[in-house]
């Protein structure tokens, strides 16, 4: 602890990151820090010396590796920015992190660029200029629902989408001849944010830049007669934001979880109710009763919730205004009853003289 402040941890991200945890650990920006391989690095140490440590890591020399600066957008997503300038380089890994980083992060995260040759030894990092585009491609398969990082490419600014379909379709795997779709992958949060790239326009005038994501795809064809949930891009990622899986108790055994479902957050009540009794085979949706869980005393709260008394199931799991970390329902089927459950009726007392 005493010497804490004499050390900054540096975490590396490559393209093998990209390829790992696309489409499994995430589906929005490009890797997730916390699992990419770091370094606890004196912040004295030139970074130049620090390279010979991730030649020593990697096995790949010096000379041969390119370090860019990643940046936080207006949008909140995180994509590398710029590549690190030869006096950037001389400096201290200390006087580097404060470069780069104005939250005053005690991190420094770098995405490591090297390039290959066909006989896949490493090659000198490409002459870059400002006509120059680093892009990063994500590649979606509607039939199996999958999306994954296929690789990157640098663009020129006034070239066009059509330029590099071929490169696409070798990154792919498809035919030369194959029609693709090209989309930018923009934001996420608070909503999906994915467009439509012309590929008629150039790439500056799609005001696309350095650390982009473009998302390709096969053009679907009217004819094909295969069904698929989610045929574009968009309407993927669209299910991928809002999909959440929720755990469901029995209000007789509130300890143990009887089974998970995948449900959207735009799901409504009748939605919800409908495939918990799709899932117990139960024939008649509208008498099940659900209460929601208390994440502070892992119990069920006193009181069910009101038949549509929320619009949608990310409603139903807000907890004192947050969203509840752990999501979790509890069942109850009154079978005994001969009537629907309506927790919005009024409650009538009846004495009897």
């Amino acid at each position: 602890k005493a010497e804490a402040h004499l050390y900054t941890i540096i975490k590396i991200a490559r393209d093998e990151d990209l390829k790992e945890q696309t489409g499994k650990d995430i589906y929005f920006d490009l890797v997730d820090h916390e699992k990419v391989r770091s370094f606890r690095i004196q912040k004295q140490l030139p970074f130049s010396t620090f390279k010979e440590e991730v030649a020593k890591e990697y096995g790949i020399p010096v000379q041969f590796q390119r370090f860019w600066l990643w940046a936080k957008r207006q949008n909140h997503t995180y994509r590398p920015n710029r590549p690190l300038n030869p006096h950037e380089e001389m400096q201290s890994v200390g006087q580097l992190r404060e470069i780069s980083n104005k939250a005053q992060n005690a991190e420094l995260k770098l995405f490591l660029e090297v390039e290959f040759g066909l006989d896949l030894q490493p090659l000198p990092p490409p002459e870059k200029s400002k006509e120059d585009i680093l892009l990063f491609f994500k590649l979606y398969n509607p039939e199996k629902e999958v999306l994954c990082f296929v690789g990157r490419l640098f663009v020129k600014a006034l070239g066009k989408p059509s330029d590099i379909l071929r490169k696409l379709t070798e990154m792919a795997g498809f035919t030369p001849d194959e029609e693709i779709e090209l989309y930018e992958e923009i934001k996420f949060e608070p909503n999906v944010m994915c467009e439509h790239i012309d590929k008629k326009l150039t790439f500056r005038a799609s005001q696309l830049e350095d650390g982009d994501i473009v998302c390709f795809q096969k053009s679907p064809k009217a004819d094909s007669g295969t069904q698929v949930r989610y045929p574009d891009i968009p309407s993927f990622l669209e299910y991928v934001h809002n999909r959440q899986v929720v755990h469901f108790r029995s209000l007789e055994k509130p300890k143990d979880d009887e089974f998970c479902l995948e449900l959207s957050k735009l799901h409504t009540y009748d939605d919800v109710v409908e495939r918990v009794a799709r899932q117990l085979g139960l024939d008649d949706p509208a008498k099940i009763r659900l209460t929601s869980h208390n994440c502070y005393s892992q119990q069920p709260k006193p009181q069910p919730i009101r038949y549509q008394g929320v619009e949608h199931l990310l409603d139903m799991l807000v907890h004192y205004n947050q969203v509840n970390p752990f999501t979790c329902f509890f069942f109850q089927y009154e079978h005994v009853l001969s009537i629907t459950i309506m927790q919005n009726a009024y409650p009538l007392k009846i004495l009897t003289v």
